[in-house]
């Protein structure tokens, strides 16, 4: 509406200026009219002659009205059409005689150099447009533009994986419906958990304006690596001191029941007194050294060294794994799609110790429920091997504290297996993930590893 005002203003002006033209044009004929007239009032010329010198004069007038018409206003016209195109976008029309030494010249040569600059600053919008939103494809990090009534406005592909839905099926939606509401109302670098996943995100908030109002933008990372490299870092270190102080304390301590338990066959006295003190020094010397194994296998764990990487092949490793475990029936089932000569950079030592301890766990949850038997899936996915070793047991209480050094819910277990199996699998560029069955009782182990 506004557009078409605009334009009838435009037009009107345009009929004024022609107007006015054509009325200065008229004052100028109009003294030689008068002259005309007088001449032919006086006789001093005949009516004839007089006619036409007035049609001679009306031709004139129009004449240079015309020239002035086309040289002045057609020229401000074209101006104004420029103008107008520029206003609404549009950059690909020039206005003509820029090139001329005069007022209207240098007016035109402006507004050429303003669509110039115009049509530039609009490519180079285009082009940072299109950066942005490349920017937002391929990043990792989920985020989330809101406007002021909570409603979500954008949103790039990690965010919509990260919603479990399409990315056009986003918007629009409020941050309530979508899940974010707690997000939106928290504070900025705090630390959250969104959905059924363990990771951990920091959030991080801004806010902007578009077109004038108010917006916010919620920017996710996941920490979830880094928080559980500090952790692993920490305990390591507990690991290292406590594991020095309580050796430095045991050696001591079984050398010297070893010592007064040997000197006990040489004493007389009390048989039943004696007996025990027998049986309090062997309980003493049975200890210390249970407790010092128990220390050393934590010194393993804080003191795992880099793998040393070569070629392994897939299949003949999880063979000999299985291989190891005897007391329960192990079934291999490689995807039909897999190469049987897969091959794995990796240390293979390292590699087998993780399997051999995810399988044990596997066979020992299995046996806790009264079933013998254990399965093994691997297949490939894009660059990575997925090994799922499943079990039959009674499923996982607290994924929590899987990953937890000292953590065990078996009776004679030292809360070490998985956590070495972990740090296994990260050293190589992988992850394990323990989640429950859903079809069935048990558990599943799914490894994730790099192949070549």
């Amino acid at each position: 509406m506004g557009y078409e005002n605009a334009v009838r203003a435009r037009s009107g002006h345009k009929r004024s200026a022609i107007r006015r033209v054509l009325f200065f044009c008229a004052l100028l004929t109009i003294p030689a009219l008068l002259l005309d007239a007088i001449l032919v009032l006086q006789h001093v010329i005949s009516a004839a002659v007089a006619l036409l010198v007035a049609v001679g004069l009306l031709l004139y007038s129009g004449f240079v009205s015309a020239s002035l018409i086309e040289a002045i206003v057609r020229s401000l016209q074209t101006l104004s059409n420029v103008v107008s195109s520029l206003r609404e976008g549009d950059y690909s029309f020039r206005a003509r005689g820029a090139g001329s030494e005069d007022a209207l010249g240098e007016l035109a040569a402006e507004v050429n150099a303003l669509a110039d600059l115009l049509q530039k600053q609009r490519v180079r919008s285009l082009e940072a447009t299109a950066l942005l939103a490349r920017i937002l494809e391929v990043m990792q990090s989920p985020i989330f533009a809101f406007d002021r009534q909570d409603m979500l406005q954008l949103v790039n592909n990690a965010g919509a994986r990260l919603l479990g839905l399409p990315q056009a099926r986003c918007f629009g939606r409020r941050a309530s419906e979508l899940g974010l509401g707690d997000l939106l109302a928290a504070p900025d670098a705090s630390l959250h958990s969104f959905g059924v996943t363990t990771n951990r995100w920091l959030l991080r908030k801004a806010a902007f304006r578009q077109d004038g109002v108010p917006h916010t933008l919620l920017l996710l990372s996941d920490v979830s690596l880094p928080l559980l490299d500090e952790e692993q870092a920490a305990w390591k270190r507990l690991v290292r001191v406590l594991g020095h102080e309580i050796s430095n304390s045991l050696a001591p301590i079984k050398s010297i029941a070893g010592s007064l338990l040997a000197r006990m066959d040489q004493m007389s006295g009390d048989q039943v007194a004696l007996n025990d003190f027998r049986r309090g020094l062997g309980v003493m010397e049975s200890r210390a050294d249970t407790l010092h194994r128990f220390v050393q296998s934590y010194r393993v764990l804080a003191q795992l060294p880099p793998p040393q990487l070569k070629l392994v092949p897939v299949k003949p490793l999880l063979e000999r794994v299985i291989l190891l475990e005897q007391r329960v029936a192990v079934l291999l089932a490689p995807d039909s799609d897999a190469s049987p000569d897969v091959n794995m950079l990796a240390d293979p030592d390292q590699l087998e110790q993780m399997f051999i301890n995810l399988l044990a766990n596997a066979a020992d949850a299995s046996l806790a429920n009264g079933v013998s038997s254990v399965r093994i899936d691997w297949k490939l996915d894009d660059s990575s091997l997925l090994v799922t070793i499943e079990d039959r047991g009674l499923g996982i209480a607290n994924s929590e504290n899987l990953f937890v050094p000292f953590y065990t819910t078996k009776p004679t277990g030292s809360g070490v297996g998985l956590v070495l199996a972990q740090q296994i699998a990260r050293a190589h560029g992988g992850e394990i993930r323990l989640v429950n069955r859903e079809e069935d009782t048990g558990a599943r182990a799914i490894v994730r590893l790099p192949v070549i």
